[in-house]
């Protein structure tokens, strides 16, 4: 919106590039605008937001911000009204005395002469014109700034606004898509009109040259870059944009294509107060090297930079290559004797009673470890209530700290979730008992049913189920997660996928589906092949449950194996 990118300016201008620290600093411009600018922009910038700057977390919550903006649109339309039609009534009133003045002035005494004339003069001094006062004094804007106040408490943060934005990038690594194709809208399988203006990825740019993350800072910038230089409008300068593209490519150790960026900054703002002394600086480095290497200056390559062009920096993630290639689909284990390995079949639970008429469709996806998937487990009117239910206990999705063993937010996992138990609703006791009655396990020593739902970029990197920590306070009651039970509740367009980079299976969601698999062997020992990740969301809501079955009360449902990987 122009309002928000003209407000965005007012923090952005100004801002000063260092080589002490990759966060940007500075001092604001007074920017004047007209009085209902000034009124919208002081309505903005009172809402001190005190959320718990989780709301990109999870669609589900964000689709009630959608309604919240509309209201405020309505309301902002409303005040526009009362300003303009306040503004007509003062402006028919001027028209009126300007054309009374007119006659007035070319005779006074002749004018005032007429006893109606007088008469009329002191009325409109005394009476009409303190009307007028009154009109003008008169703030349309009151109703608009109470409604932005109602509503300010459930608005994003700046940590939402930085989380969503991290989200994009995330989805831009593992799908492997360029920043052109992002700002035009231009997703696998989808186009739309969701486009990223110049301030949007400029803003991009910031977000990640704040966080020291350059290789996303250059991707960003080029793409504001190459925007504006196609000629589309924006608040952002081009010095700004080359001021941090030129270090943040400095910081990925292009010193000529640094080099190159400076001589454009300084062509257009000769003036610029850090311009000329990054030059400078940047050109000595580069001397001082190729005497070094004793080799000769090759210019700066004229293709733009894109993705590709420089490598990604390693991270935490042993795995990371593997698991991003099996959510874009590539690298899928799935050869043909496997294939051959994998049947469909009925499934009565060994003669359960209330499976013997309405057995359950059971489809293998996997052979080693046995991985299968189950039909029509969840109806959707079920569905439709567990997201019900689910939905005013949704709260940011947590992992147990490796180390303390205390429950925490991760980066690495992006949604958010809530807990049912049976006595909450008959559905959920349903489903409980119909999940014991399918796996033919005690859901008893189980864990409640933790229901997902993944925000922008929403995922949870590669994770155990089952807990590592032999001596896990946790454990002692009721066991270590023996087998999980994963009930898709909602289609995704794309991305989203279960994978399992260890053996390079990829499972995808279908609505109403649910895939089971064992975490520990026969003899309790953890399987370490099920080391899997959910996919991040790329377009979609995805809605899930699991139900954690522990190993007590299994003892005669799945006796102890002889071995130690039986």
């Amino acid at each position: 919106m122009v309002v928000n990118n003209w407000v965005q300016q007012v923090s952005l201008k100004g801002n000063v590039i260092g080589y002490q620290t990759p966060r940007a600093c500075g001092t604001e411009k007074v920017i004047e605008e007209d009085r209902m600018m000034s009124l919208i922009l002081v309505a903005l910038l009172c809402c001190c937001w005190t959320t718990q700057a989780e709301i990109f977390t999870s669609i589900s919550q964000m689709t009630d911000l959608i309604y919240t903006e509309k209201e405020l649109v309505q309301s902002l339309r409303e005040y526009i009204k009362a300003e303009e039609s306040k503004l007509a009534t003062v402006k028919s009133w001027a028209n009126k005395l300007d054309a009374l003045t007119r006659v007035s002035t070319s005779d006074p005494e002749g004018y005032l002469a007429h006893p109606v004339n007088a008469y009329k003069l002191m009325k409109r001094l005394n009476t009409e014109w303190s009307e007028l006062e009154t009109l003008v004094l008169q703030n349309p804007s009151d109703g608009f700034i109470s409604n932005m106040s109602i509503h300010r408490q459930f608005f994003p943060d700046e940590e939402d606004e930085t989380g969503a934005a991290r989200a994009l990038m995330r989805l831009q690594d593992t799908y492997q898509l360029d920043s052109e194709a992002f700002s035009k809208g231009k997703l696998p399988g989808i186009h739309s009109n969701a486009i990223l203006t110049v301030d949007d990825c400029f803003d991009m740019g910031k977000t990640a040259y704040n966080d020291a993350d350059y290789y996303h800072a250059v991707l960003w910038l080029q793409q504001a870059l190459k925007q504006l230089d196609g000629g589309e409008e924006t608040e952002v300068s081009k010095a700004d944009i080359l001021d941090y593209l030129s270090y943040s490519v400095y910081q990925m150790g292009d010193l000529p294509r640094a080099i190159e960026l400076t001589r454009r900054l300084v062509a257009i703002d000769p003036s610029h107060q850090r311009a000329g002394g990054n030059l400078r600086y940047f050109e000595r480095l580069l001397s001082k090297q190729l005497n070094e290497l004793k080799q000769e200056y090759e210019p700066a390559s004229e293709e733009p930079i894109q993705l590709g062009t420089y490598r990604r920096p390693k991270d935490h993630l042993p795995e990371r290559e593997a698991y991003e290639a099996l959510c874009r689909g590539e690298g899928i284990q799935m050869h043909e004797a496997r294939r051959s390995r994998l049947s469909c079949r009925y499934q009565d639970g060994n003669r359960n009673p209330r499976l013997l008429l309405r057995p359950i469709k059971e489809e293998d996806e996997w052979d080693s470890p046995h991985i299968v998937r189950y039909l029509d487990v969840l109806s959707h009117m079920e569905i439709e209530k567990i997201k019900e239910l689910a939905k005013p206990r949704l709260a940011r999705a947590t992992v147990r700290d490796p180390k303390t063993g205390v429950l925490t937010t991760a980066n690495y996992r992006v949604s958010k979730s809530a807990w049912l138990e049976g006595e909450d609703d008959p559905v959920i006791d349903r489903v409980n008992q119909r999940i014991q009655d399918i796996t033919g396990l005690t859901v008893d020593t189980a864990e409640l049913l933790q229901v997902a739902n993944y925000g922008v970029g929403g995922q949870y990197e590669p994770h155990y189920d089952f807990s590592r920590r032999p001596f896990d306070s946790n454990l002692k009651s009721d066991g270590n997660r023996l087998a999980t039970f994963l009930n898709y509740m909602s289609d995704v367009e794309a991305g989203g996928a279960t994978v399992f980079p260890d053996f390079g299976a990829a499972i995808w969601p279908r609505k109403g589906t649910a895939v089971f698999w064992y975490n520990l062997f026969k003899s309790g020992e953890g399987d370490y092949r099920t080391r899997h990740a959910a996919c991040p969301v790329l377009v979609g809501s995805k809605w899930v449950s699991n139900k954690w079955i522990h190993e007590r009360g299994q003892e005669f449902r799945r006796p102890c194996g002889l071995t130690e990987v039986d």
